[in-house]
């Protein structure tokens, strides 16, 4: 059938329609007519792939990366970065009107990024390859992305949204696995690259936990000679090995942050320090500040030069072990708490004489708060809100719960932190309603 592209949605798709029934489209740009091939159908929700570009849009360029529309990593590259980001903010500002029903007239504030290079953590899957004849090596492998909307692998030569470390990584381990150097039970590979782009930090996983780990942790390191630590771990993370001190070092703003192999970190290595001083221009200056989702402390550090005290919350317990490093060595009281959230908030409000904090600045997983978390923080009554989202459809319905009587949404900014992907990063700040 032919259809015209309406607009893009979150998740990288673009959206036409077939009477009453929604028809989703990879790899389109608004406006366009194509001719589309459905390939799956589930009640009103249609799937479907060009078969033919009848009208293309103004926006619409050539792709850079020659794996672009199978490899799943990247969902814009065909459009211009200038629309990209304009799309964004359309999806932003429609997603908090259909899910949270708050219509934001005023602007937002757009922090654009670098368009490539910009990544300093990679997920790479390995699969083994089939033996085409009996003389052939069966312990080849290859590595790369998932494909677009599949578990199946796909195979690249180069990625262009990595950094340049990662890139180097990479294509070691590509050549490596390609002449069977390294064992098939390897199934996937994590790197993370420092600030400088000099050293990494890698996670590899296992189907089964090899029977000589520290041979082949060293052997890693000689692929890899910029890898600092290296841990090692079987599928269900049941078994581990080490080589190294378990953690890089990362600098923001000149001060140096832990990040260990199981914490999580900003990937856009070109807005960190932005997103960093964002969060505490909007935090402000005050007696006390809660940090919650705090991670391995980039906000909280920060915080702690504009508060007498900082919370610092987390759950994990990988990344409260490094939190607890930025804590002891600041010159400012930074206190960590190993807890979830809505715990840490349900045991402050109980506690009739507490303090109410100035800020609190929450910096949740792409889940959201979590359910016991959002009463509390309206309880705790702080004057500021600070919220770092990584998914704009939970940030519409967490909104809409802390919009309905405590607070008002007064500033709300994108963070392009993943240029040619459909990802959107965003800040809202909100203030106690009166």
């Amino acid at each position: 059938m032919q259809v015209k592209i309406e607009k893009l949605v979150y998740g990288g798709d673009g959206l036409a329609r077939e009477g009453e029934t929604a028809l989703f489209v990879p790899f389109v740009v608004p406006g366009e007519e194509i001719e589309v091939e459905i390939t799956g159908r589930k009640k009103k929700l249609v799937r479907g792939q060009i078969n033919r570009l009848l009208k293309s849009a103004p926006e619409r360029i050539a792709p850079a990366c020659p794996h672009f529309g199978v490899c799943g990593g990247c969902n814009y590259q065909h459009i211009s970065y200038e629309a990209q980001l304009a799309y964004k903010e359309q999806i932003l500002r429609e997603t908090l009107r259909r899910i949270g029903r708050i219509d934001w007239t005023g602007p937002i504030a757009i922090h654009r990024s670098p368009s490539w290079e910009y990544r300093n953590r990679a997920q790479w899957t390995v699969r083994a390859n089939e033996a085409r004849s009996s003389r052939q090596n069966a312990s080849t492998a290859s590595v790369g992305y998932f494909r677009s909307h599949s578990s199946e692998l796909c195979p690249v030569r180069t990625c262009l949204i990595i950094s340049p470390r990662l890139l180097s990584v990479f294509q070691a381990l590509r050549d490596t696995f390609s002449t069977g150097a390294l064992p098939n039970a390897i199934r996937g590979i994590e790197a993370f690259a420092d600030a400088s782009d000099a050293e990494v930090l890698m996670n590899v996983a296992c189907s089964s936990f090899p029977r000589a780990p520290e041979a082949l942790l060293q052997k890693i390191q000689q692929i890899v000679p910029s890898a600092k630590s290296i841990l090692l771990q079987d599928a269900a993370g049941s078994r581990m090995s080490l080589l190294g001190p378990g953690f890089l070092n990362y600098e923001v703003l000149q001060k140096k942050f832990r990040v260990g192999h199981l914490s999580f970190f900003q990937v856009n290595r070109f807005l960190i320090e932005e997103m960093a001083s964002t969060v505490c221009n909007l935090a402000g200056h005050g007696e006390l500040a809660f940090d919650l989702y705090a991670g391995v402390g980039l906000f909280a550090r920060f915080l702690s030069n504009n508060f007498i005290e900082t919370i610092a919350v987390e759950d994990n317990v990988a990344a409260a072990r490094d939190l607890e490093t930025v804590a002891a060595a600041g010159s400012h009281s930074i206190t960590v708490h190993n807890k979830p959230a809505g715990s840490f908030l349900a045991d402050w409000h109980r506690k009739r004489s507490a303090r109410v904090p100035d800020v609190i600045v929450a910096d949740p997983p792409r889940a959201g708060l979590e359910t016991e978390a959002v009463h509390p923080i309206m309880a705790v009554a702080s004057r500021k809100l600070v919220y770092v989202s990584c998914d704009p459809s939970t940030l519409a319905r967490d909104l809409a719960k802390l919009c309905s009587s405590a607070y008002t949404l007064r500033e709300l900014h994108l963070f392009d932190m993943f240029p040619q992907a459909y990802h959107i990063e965003s800040i809202a700040f909100l203030e106690r309603a009166r």
